[in-house]
């Protein structure tokens, strides 16, 4: 883990303190909930679950103030904000109101640039240049592609309605224009998945020039599929010990100098239905779990 670079670290290095995300729905959908691809979303998919302005009526201009009001009187050394895009597809829209929407985020000086969460497939050229011209005015630009798995069969079962190819054709284009930092998703835990495909899609991330990961353990939410296929016995979660093993495994494919964004993720208790580690309440729990577990992976190794 030492050779990776954790997020909050490599933003403290580069900009001399904290760098507080905002996340911010922008009132954006998906091509897999509006039927323009497939429709009903991804079967793990509750925007409710993770984003906290998600379905919010508030302008984009009302969430970035309330936000860097609140982080502002809870946090002292603020070097800035970083707006992130989060709920459902960020760049799912004409580029005339993508630009609208970036524009007025990007236009407080205690932005310093933005994070764009989206789906491979859905990263036109003009979208991708509209993006780049960003780095030449902010110096924090990211795009977080969701692959999840580089099983094609998971990808059909879990209605992403994207291929693999889908995302390698994204990363390359993207990584064309000078600037931008690709973020890539994969999820530990998908039904019918083993460490074989975990192996295979960290692989698949770390051959491609990728800056940074966010690896999410599955988690059943409310108001989903794979909340109805949870209760007929159809899917189990990870325990937070298996969860945790795996992740120290998929550390060591990755190149020296990635950017780890996440090793864990959680939904509201009020959401949450399993695994009940998978709670924001245990989070440093679930931390520390992982990290010993890469300290005995380490350890085992060189014994």
């Amino acid at each position: 883990m030492d050779r990776l670079i954790k997020f909050n670290q490599y933003l403290k290095n580069k900009y001399g303190g904290r760098i507080q995300k905002i996340s911010i729905d922008a009132g954006f959908t998906c091509p897999n909930r509006d039927g323009s691809k497939a429709s009903g979303g991804c079967t793990f998919c509750n925007n409710l679950s993770f984003s906290p302005y998600a379905m919010s009526k508030k302008t984009v201009e009302e969430q970035v103030e309330k936000a860097i009001s609140f982080y502002k009187k809870r946090y002292k050394n603020l070097k800035g904000f970083i707006a992130y895009f989060q709920a459902f597809t960020n760049t799912y829209a004409p580029v005339e109101k993508l630009k609208e929407i970036y524009d007025k985020a990007m236009e407080y000086d205690e932005i310093i640039g933005m994070s764009i969460g989206t789906r491979p497939d859905v990263v036109p050229e003009e979208v991708l240049d509209l993006i780049a011209c960003y780095t030449t005015i902010k110096p924090e630009i990211w795009i977080e592609y969701g692959l999840q798995t580089a099983n094609i069969n998971t990808l059909r079962a879990i209605n992403r309605a994207h291929g693999v190819a889908d995302f390698v054709d994204a990363v390359l284009r993207t990584k064309k224009r000078g600037g931008i930092k690709v973020c890539a998703h994969m999820i530990v835990g998908l039904p019918g998945e083993t460490m074989e495909d975990y192996i295979e899609t960290v692989k698949l991330i770390a051959s491609l020039p990728v800056d940074g990961i966010k690896i999410h353990p599955l988690h059943i939410v409310k108001h989903t599929v794979m909340e109805k296929q949870y209760y007929n016995g159809e899917i189990k979660t990870l325990t937070l010990e298996e969860y945790a093993n795996i992740v120290a495994e998929l550390l060591d494919y990755l190149p020296d100098g990635m950017i780890i964004h996440r090793i864990t993720g959680e939904a509201s208790e009020d959401e949450l239905i399993a695994p009940d580690w998978c709670s924001p309440r245990r989070k440093q729990e679930v931390l520390k779990t992982i990290e010993e577990a890469i300290r005995k992976r380490n350890y085992l190794r060189i014994l």
